[in-house]
């Protein structure tokens, strides 16, 4: 099992800081949620998670994911630096694929594009992209980016939501033979979606074992009826900070986790976030080690 650790809740001058001692810890990983914009009232439900509050209120401050994984990524040499979730369809694939090849560069192959389509429309709103079209923006943008990264110079696209070229597109991706996306996403169309274009599946929120291991044996027939089976393909679940069944969930087929510092507040101190880090990594990824 591979762990993560979100950086949700963590100021940002203690990134590094935090981001180096995870990597000493044994930690694989850190993640970086992001949205454009809030809403100044947000939606009354939140689909990720059971009782249906956001991780967010309409004041949280955001950040651009890719400038802060960059930081990172200059400050430690074997984490992966991820993003949960990236909303795709609000940007142009030439930028996303700008920003994201940058990234995988600087931090020598070390990136992980977690994307999904999004779930606030207000957000789509704000940035003129019809809510609508998410989907469909998603299925045109997953191949392009990979062409873009991995593909032979010049590149011509003609499609429903994008066009353009011939035109060059360099540097291409250290990692082959390309950059992984994983995708999020829990509605049948974005587990069928994860299934046959993404390089994995991020599950959003669910502490329900069984819930998670239906859906991952839904992905692997699909991905098996698909000729995809023999393919690498992450399964990425969330673990809450306490810890949990890490046996049940390996055995559902979860291959990393990903898990936060819990309660954060403005008087939080690094201190306390640093011992909460050497804590998590003696009784719970110490012990998932052992034989």
């Amino acid at each position: 099992m591979k762990f993560g650790l979100t950086l949700v809740g963590l100021r940002p001058r203690w990134y590094t800081d935090v981001a180096r001692q995870v990597e000493a810890a044994g930690f694989e990983s850190v993640w970086f949620g992001e949205h454009l914009v809030l809403p100044a009232t947000l939606p009354s439900t939140y689909p990720y998670a059971s009782d249906g509050n956001a991780p967010i209120t309409p004041d949280s401050p955001l950040y651009d994911a890719f400038v802060m994984l960059a930081g990172i990524a200059t400050a430690t040499t074997t984490l992966r630096l991820g993003t949960n979730v990236y909303v795709l369809p609000l940007r142009h694939p030439l930028v996303t694929a700008r920003s994201v090849v940058t990234l995988d560069r600087l931090s020598g192959g070390r990136v992980t594009l977690g994307a999904g389509v999004g779930w606030l429309k207000d957000e789509f709103d704000a940035a003129g992209v019809p809510f609508a079209e998410r989907g469909s923006r998603m299925d045109e943008i997953i191949p392009l980016l990979r062409r873009l990264w991995s593909g032979q110079d010049p590149i011509t696209h003609e499609g429903q939501h994008f066009s353009f070229g011939p035109v060059h597109f360099r540097p291409k991706s250290i990692q082959k033979p390309s950059i992984p996306i994983e995708l999020g996403g829990t509605s049948p169309a974005a587990l069928r979606r994860a299934a046959l274009m993404g390089d994995g599946w991020m599950e959003l929120g669910s502490s329900d074992v069984d819930e998670i291991a239906g859906r991952i044996a839904g992905l692997t027939k699909a991905r098996s009826e698909a000729g995809l089976g023999d393919h690498p393909f992450e399964i990425t679940a969330s673990l809450a900070p306490e810890g949990g069944d890490l046996g049940a969930l390996e055995q559902a087929g979860v291959t990393r986790v990903i898990t936060h510092i819990p309660g954060l507040t403005a008087e939080s101190t690094l201190d306390e976030a640093r011992r909460w880090i050497d804590a998590f990594a003696a009784e719970t990824i110490a012990s998932s080690s052992q034989p």
